[in-house]
This record gives C-alpha cells, sequence and structure tokens, in this order.
C-alpha cells in the first residue's frame, strides 16, 4: 500500500460514490491523503491500513434504535470495545441494535463495511445523527473511508468538525465510551 495526497488521478473503475466524495472534499478545499487496498472488512485488516496512513481508523458503526425510527452514526476510536448499554443510557434510546444494510444504503448510500462519517453527505433528510467518541475529538487526525471499503482516508479532525460537518448541515453529540469489560 501507498499513501497519495489527494484523489486518484485515475478513475477507471471506482465508484460514483467515492468520486463524490473526492468531488465534495476538494470543493470545501479540505486536505486528505488515501491510500487504495483490497477491501477492509474487519477491523484487524484497518490495523494494516494504519499503518500505511499513520492514524487509528475510526470504528464507524451505524445503528437505530428497536422501532427504527431513529439512527445514530458512532465515530470511536478502533480498539475500543462497543458496549450498547454504555451509549444508550448516554443518548436515551434503549434498546439500539446495528441498522440493517438496506438503511445504510437509504441513508447514508454506503454499503456495509464501509461506514464512514462521508456518507452524512448523502443524507439530505438529516435522518442520522452523529454520535462522536471524545477520544476521537482529541486526535489530531482521523481515519475514514470515502463511502468505500477500498479506499481510506486520513484527514484532519478540526477540518471534519468546522468544514465537513458545517457543509452537510449535521451537527454531533460527544459521547464517552470506557469500552472495557
Amino acid at each position: 500500500m501507498e499513501l497519495f495526497t489527494g484523489r486518484p488521478k485515475d478513475v477507471e473503475g471506482r465508484l460514483q460514490r467515492e468520486i463524490r466524495t473526492y468531488d465534495f472534499l476538494d470543493s470545501l478545499e479540505i486536505e486528505y491523503q488515501r491510500t487504495d487496498h483490497e477491501a477492509a472488512k474487519t477491523m484487524e485488516a484497518c490495523e494494516e491500513i494504519d499503518k500505511v496512513l499513520g492514524v487509528l481508523m475510526c470504528k464507524n458503526l451505524f445503528l437505530c434504535n428497536r422501532q427504527k425510527t431513529a439512527f445514530y452514526l458512532l465515530l470511536m476510536p478502533g480498539d475500543k470495545k462497543f458496549k450498547t448499554k454504555e451509549l444508550s443510557a448516554q443518548i436515551n434510546s434503549a434498546r439500539l441494535s446495528f441498522a440493517e444494510a438496506e438503511d445504510m444504503i437509504r441513508y447514508l448510500n454506503i454499503e456495509p463495511g464501509a461506514v464512514s462519517v462521508m456518507g452524512l453527505m448523502n443524507d439530505n433528510d438529516h435522518a442520522v445523527q452523529l454520535l462522536i467518541d471524545e477520544d476521537v475529538l482529541k486526535g489530531e487526525f482521523l481515519g475514514c473511508h470515502p463511502c468505500v471499503n477500498t479506499s481510506s482516508l486520513k484527514l484532519k479532525t478540526e477540518d471534519v468538525i468546522k468544514k465537513f460537518l458545517p457543509a452537510v448541515e449535521h451537527d454531533y453529540v460527544t459521547v464517552h465510551l470506557v469500552g472495557e469489560d
């Protein structure tokens, strides 16, 4: 794997949702580094990507309540364990579970394995509430997918918070996850 600055020069064979992500970031003048790789389907696969990017990839979880009336995108450090009960209490939403693949596509235009904060650019109805673990906010950079899991990006956390989120008209709720047994 190599580290590149900015968008790929050749977009042949890349999905439109990935190209739209680069277009959007470029329009906001957000700098990013990119690496291309085999489909990253597990956090273990992301560890190698972490080394190339020089940043810990975010664990991105797409969640919903039991009634499927509230959807959440949780960004947390990739090495932290997720405890549903711990999050439910903080956002006053009992019975959180992982949302269905159809909901990911419907709201974020992202398929399982590629969930990312970048998907919020596709949430025009503002149906998804962004939740960010405080440890992610403490980092200078964050790693995420550009709406596909065959590339990964390194962005300044501040750019995501101060440029990207206002542009997609989303705010976020800071959560505190311990992630211990």
